[in-house]
């Protein structure tokens, strides 16, 4: 089992950037793929990016290539999502997720078992 907590979100303006992290409980943390998602108002959730278990193989939605990074520290049970070069329509809420299964990579929302709550980022004009 695996718990999920997200903290970081905001209010920036376009150009700016935010950290994200997600704090997971549970022994086998490292044992998981992670993920980021967000949901804009009025849209379906969509994936962000993802990271391996063991933080060597990263994975990101074209919309967000080049400006957000995706990490991991198993030793503290966090993930983070590094955001830059913000922009209007990165506006969400963004919820961090873990696969249903172990160690597998996986990019969709039904492949997902574990969800945090939501932290909101808001990226004013």
């Amino acid at each position: 089992q695996v718990q999920l907590v997200e903290s970081g979100g905001g209010l920036v303006q376009a150009g700016g950037s935010l950290r994200l992290s997600c704090a997971a409980s549970g022994r086998t943390f490292s044992s998981y793929a992670m993920d980021w998602f967000r949901q804009a108002p009025g849209k379906e959730r969509e994936f962000v990016a993802a990271i391996s278990w063991s933080g060597v193989s990263t994975y990101y939605a074209n919309s967000v290539k080049g400006r957000f990074t995706i990490s991991r520290d198993n030793a503290k049970n966090t993930v983070y999502l590094q955001m830059n070069s913000l922009k209007p329509e990165d506006t969400a809420v963004y919820y961090c997720a873990a696969p249903s299964r172990t160690i597998v990579v996986v990019t969709t929302n039904d492949g997902m078992g574990y969800w945090g709550k939501g932290t909101l980022v808001t990226v004013s004009s």
